[in-house]
């Protein structure tokens, strides 16, 4: 069973997710910022990440940006999600490696197809 961490400061959010991943078949674990994103990942490496840009402390960028530097996580897949839809933070978050953006609010089934076709392409 494919592992998915949920990384995001809003619980709502973070229980959805974690409730969508799981009806989807994925284990999930969650972390509400970024310095215990980066714990859990270098603790027990999921298979994809879910990562708001908007954290307390490190942002969703640096997160991805330490998890691209380090050659044990460059392949890990990781969706940016965020409520901005700027395109200027699309384009950087594409730039620095994020393997695919989303928008908040999102439709479930775009998302879970998303995460679905990445673990596919991976594995």
């Amino acid at each position: 069973m494919a592992k998915v961490l949920v990384v995001d400061d809003e619980p709502n959010i973070v229980l959805s997710l974690e409730f969508l991943m799981q009806q989807a078949g994925f284990q999930v674990d969650t972390a509400e910022d970024g310095e215990s994103a980066l714990s859990r990942i270098a603790e027990s490496p999921p298979d994809l990440v879910l990562l708001d840009i908007s954290l307390p402390g490190i942002s969703g960028f640096d997160v991805l940006e330490r998890l691209r530097g380090d050659p044990a996580h460059a392949r890990l897949p990781i969706i940016m999600l965020t409520a901005h839809g700027r395109e200027v933070e699309r384009e950087k978050g594409l730039a620095l490696g994020a393997d695919d953006y989303i928008t908040k609010p999102f439709s479930t089934q775009a998302l879970v197809e998303k995460v679905k076709t990445l673990l596919a392409e991976v594995s």
